[in-house]
C-alpha cells in the first residue's frame, strides 16, 4: 500500500527532508585525510543533535542483526550500509558514500552523496559524475500521472551509454513515516510500468552503480554490500515529493 501524504504531513515531510540535507552537507567538508569512518559517524549524531532530528539508521534491525552507525559510510568498493570503525582512516584517492537518513517529528528524510577525497582516478570521477546526473535524471522523470518505471527508465538510460553497472539487489523506495515504504523504485526498467505517480506520494530516489560489475557480496558484518569484482561504487539519492505541477527535492537545501 502506498502512502499519499496530507498537507500537513508534507509539511513534517519538508521539515525531516531540510534537516537530512543540512546533516550531509554539514558532513561533507569533514572528509579529509586522516579522519576515521567512527569520527565522521559520532560528528553525523552530534549534527542531527544540532538539527533536531535522530539517525533513522541507528538501531535498525534486519533479521538478527542491528545496525550500529548513526549513518551509512561506503569506501570505495562499497556500495551501500558500510559502518563507521575507530580503525578505517580515510585517504587520498578514497571515494566515500555518505547515506543520511533522520527522522524528525515523526517523518523520515533520506539523502546520500559520494565525496570524492583529493587524486581519485579519472574512471572513478566519470563514474560518479554519471551516477550523480542519472539520480537528476530521474528526478526530472517524476510528475503526476507518470509511472514509476519513467524514473527507473531515466536512470538507466542516464548510464548505459556509459558501460557501468547498475546495482539490482537494492533500490529506491517510498518512504514517509517509516524509512522504507512502496513503492520500490530500481534503477532500472521500462518507461509506463509500475505503479502510478500520484500528487503526496514521497520518495527516496537513489542510483547505485558500479565501475565494473553489479554483481555484490556482503561483508562479515552483515551490513556492508561491497562489489564482487572489488572496483569502486557510487551512490546519490534525494528525497522528493510528488506535486501537482511535477515534483519538489525535498533534501535539497
Amino acid at each position: 500500500m502506498i502512502d499519499i501524504h496530507s498537507r500537513v504531513d508534507v509539511e513534517g515531510m519538508r521539515a525531516a527532508g531540510k534537516a537530512a540535507a543540512h546533516v550531509l552537507a554539514e558532513l561533507r567538508p569533514l572528509i579529509q585525510p586522516g579522519i576515521s569512518t567512527a569520527e565522521l559517524d559520532a560528528a553525523a549524531a552530534s549534527l542531527m543533535k544540532l538539527h533536531g532530528c535522530t539517525s533513522a539508521c541507528h538501531g535498525y534491525v534486519v533479521g538478527r542483526l542491528t545496525y550500529p552507525g548513526y549513518i551509512c559510510i561506503s569506501l570505495n568498493d562499497e556500495i551501500v550500509h558500510g559502518i563507521g570503525r575507530d580503525d578505517r582512516f580515510i585517504q587520498d584517492g578514497d571515494v566515500v558514500s555518505l547515506d543520511v537518513v533522520i527522522r524528525k517529528n515523526g517523518f523520515v528524510g533520506d539523502n546520500a552523496y559520494t565525496v570524492l577525497v583529493g587524486s581519485v582516478p579519472e574512471p572513478a570521477r566519470k563514474l560518479c559524475q554519471a551516477t550523480e546526473n542519472a539520480l537528476m535524471a530521474g528526478i526530472s522523470a517524476v510528475r503526476p500521472g507518470g509511472r514509476v518505471g519513467d524514473i527507473s527508465a531515466a536512470i538507466q538510460g542516464a548510464i548505459q551509454p556509459f558501460g557501468f553497472g547498475i546495482v539490482r539487489e537494492f533500490v529506491g523506495h517510498g518512504v514517509g513515516r517509516q524509512m522504507h515504504e512502496e513503492p520500490q523504485i530500481p534503477n532500472w526498467g521500462s518507461k509506463g510500468t509500475g505503479a502510478k505517480l500520484v500528487p503526496g506520494m514521497a520518495l527516496a530516489i537513489e542510483p547505485m552503480v558500479t565501475l565494473g560489475s553489479p554483481k555484490i557480496l556482503m561483508a562479515a558484518d552483515g551490513w556492508t554490500a561491497q562489489t564482487k569484482d572489488g572496483r569502486v561504487a557510487a551512490h546519490y539519492e534525494h528525497t522528493v515529493l510528488v506535486t501537482e505541477e511535477g515534483v519538489e527535492v525535498l533534501t535539497r537545501i
